[in-house]
């Protein structure tokens, strides 16, 4: 597909990157994909070589720029794992460490210092004060590599999220911004003002000398450095990895839910124009274009198909994610087993970073096939918690949710979710909705698609409905078994 023009879709994950170049049938004409290592240097810390970030992703880019051609690649647009943090020095690029990972919790010591602040940094940014956010982690790298902010306030040290440390490198040091749906995320950045908040950068000791440029989600951010790419391409579009499924799911409208079940599992909703506030959830931007910026209710789940890993590596007792997948583990019952993943503490709506994981119920009956359920299982109690705390803010019960992500091939576990919620579930026929999304954003700000060809793009692939037999599956009573899993996790 070498005469094609395409978008490529840069897509910067927890455990890997990829790149997948978009036809403007939204086919894919190439796509390649580089593991990415993860570093547990002590418990609930989690944290990536950026130098390594960097070089897969390039290795991805340049693999997918070769297969297409240079000549026929319009623009790209970048997706990113969020709140991970990373700091580099200005003269030569050299990260100061390593990447803190958006699920590690070291710093829930720092947060609980800070709780004071907890009204004002919600009404400032949307978000609960939480080791998942950039601020804290960033913090922590300056009191060790530059405790007096010296270096910082004379901008010789840079701060960026993966998209501002990839665009950085991938310029050639010329471009150094991010976009709002990403600043969001720091609780550094102000999401009414659109702007970083002093006050804020105050509170954290964070030097707002050293923070990205805010862009517009579909801004022409940069071109490429002819060294990085063989020729200077355009970057044209930028968005946190859930605010790029959401835009890949059509969710342009008010209020329509999707869930990723990715390395962790994430509810957003559209809410328009105006910020919705939760207490148990998150406001965020969704994305800004043309001077209009959407918002997003988020529920941010830290452990969804990363749990389905951890029975792989650590326990040994599947051989791939696939295996749970297998009509054995269809006809397990978890008979009152529940599996709470909180490895790295609990995110919405509980946010206790304290917490740790939990099997409960267990008896002598329970074998390997029991476990592997209450591992699915856990999944989508997760999502129903985040649901629930949904419906009173907005007063809408949704009617379905839309769902993307890898272990939506879990045909047991989209039975059980639809099940479990009492709404359909429809999966998408691109399980890379964050790509495609990103490729939208990036495609529609090029004037490579407009609105209507890039939604004739997307389908959907098939529809999980309840079953109507509560008799035999009683889902409200499997639901208050997990919640009181869930107070034994969490008080224990």
């Amino acid at each position: 597909m070498k005469n094609e023009p395409v978008i490529i879709a840069l897509d910067l994950g927890t455990t890997g990157n990829r790149a997948i170049a978009f036809t403007r049938s939204g086919s894919i004409a190439a796509q390649a994909y580089r593991p990415l290592t993860q570093f547990y240097p002590q418990p609930g810390w989690v944290e990536h070589d950026p130098a390594e970030l960097f070089s897969t992703s390039l290795s991805v880019l340049r693999e997918v720029i070769s297969l297409t051609g240079n000549h026929t690649v319009h623009a790209i647009g970048i997706t990113n794992q969020r709140e991970t943090t990373i700091v580099w020095e200005t003269a030569g690029g050299k990260p100061v460490g390593n990447a803190i990972v958006w699920q590690d919790r070291r710093t829930a010591d720092i947060c609980e210092t800070l709780q004071d602040s907890r009204q004002t940094v919600k009404e400032k940014t949307g978000l609960i004060i939480d080791p998942y956010f950039s601020a804290t982690k960033l913090k922590w790298i300056l009191d060790r590599v530059d405790p007096d902010r010296a270096r910082s306030k004379r901008r010789e040290l840079l701060f960026g999220t993966p998209d501002s440390w990839v665009l950085w490198n991938l310029t050639g040091g010329k471009v150094h911004a991010t976009e709002p749906s990403n600043a969001s995320r720091t609780m550094l950045y102000n999401i009414t003002t659109l702007s970083w908040d002093h006050d804020l950068c105050s509170l954290f000791n964070i030097p707002p000398e050293m923070l990205p440029d805010v862009l517009d989600s579909d801004a022409r951010f940069g071109v490429t450095d002819p060294a990085c790419c063989n020729g200077s391409i355009p970057v044209t579009g930028i968005a946190g990895d859930q605010q790029a499924s959401l835009f890949g799911q059509r969710g342009w409208d008010n209020r329509m839910v999707k869930v990723t079940y990715g390395t962790g599992i994430f509810m957003l909703a559209n809410t328009g124009t105006t910020p919705l506030v939760s207490d148990r959830l998150i406001t965020t931007v969704a994305w800004k274009r043309a001077e209009e910026v959407n918002y997003a209710l988020e529920g941010s789940l830290f452990m969804g198909g990363a749990s389905i890993q951890w029975l792989q590596d650590n326990l040994g007792i599947i051989d791939t994610p696939a295996a749970t997948g297998t009509p054995a583990i269809a006809d397990t019952r978890s008979d009152g087993v529940y599996f709470v993943p909180a490895f790295q503490g609990l995110g919405a709506p509980y946010w206790a970073p304290e917490a740790r994981a939990t099997i409960t119920g267990l008896t002598r009956k329970a074998d390997r096939n029991t476990i592997i359920r209450a591992a699915i299982e856990a999944m989508a109690f997760q999502v129903r918690d985040i649901i629930e705390a949904f419906i009173p803010v907005t007063g809408i019960r949704p009617l379905r949710i839309r769902a993307d992500g890898g272990a939506t091939r879990n045909e047991v576990l989209m039975q059980f979710q639809a099940d479990l919620l009492g709404i359909q579930v429809i999966r998408s026929s691109v399980l890379e909705t964050t790509a495609l999304g990103i490729a939208g954003l990036a495609g529609i700000g090029s004037g490579f698609w407009d609105h209507s060809s890039f939604a004739a793009t997307i389908g959907d692939d098939r529809s999980f409905t309840p079953i109507d037999d509560t008799l035999h599956h009683p889902f409200d009573e499997l639901y208050s078994g997990w919640k009181q899993a869930i107070r034994q996790c969490l008080y224990k």
